[in-house]
């Protein structure tokens, strides 16, 4: 018979968020709208949904956006509301408030009374992910292809 003393504390992989974070960054600068000051904003059309990504807050190495379901909302499901901060001295964006909650902790002790996952930053960066993925290939919006002076 076994017996585990110890809890284990669920460790996040580093460079794999990273890597993931990254990601992130290349695709949200593809949506950013053309004019990247605050207020700005640009739709997106993905499927029957209708998306708009607004700059909130802009700083010397840093950018907050919000993305925002505007139309196509499904029957008693909570439309989609992120807060993105991106990064732009480590090129990396990553959540950091979603459905207009506090700011996401990197891990959550299980259980705990609001039922967060042990992983939920990584698993909601991870959704941004997808999310900016489909917008870039099969949704409906001029895309910022040039992200890089060039050298895309």
């Amino acid at each position: 018979m076994t017996y585990v003393t110890a809890e284990q504390r669920y460790i996040q992989s580093l460079p794999k968020y990273l890597t993931l974070c990254e990601h992130n960054y290349v695709r949200a600068l593809k949506l950013l709208p053309q004019e990247r000051q605050v207020d700005q904003q640009r739709k997106v059309q993905l499927g029957s949904s209708t998306f708009v990504v607004k700059i909130d807050n802009t700083a010397k190495y840093t950018m907050d956006i919000s993305i925002s379901q505007e139309a196509g909302h499904v029957h008693s499901v909570k439309p989609l509301y992120l807060t993105v901060r991106m990064y732009h001295d480590a090129k990396v964006a990553e959540i950091i408030h979603h459905d207009f909650h506090q700011r996401i902790k990197p891990s959550y002790a299980y259980p705990n009374p609001n039922m967060h996952q042990k992983d939920e930053k990584y698993q909601l960066n991870a959704f941004l992910y997808d999310w900016l993925v489909a917008c870039v290939e099969n949704g409906r919006a001029v895309l910022n292809w040039d992200v890089n002076n060039g050298l895309v």
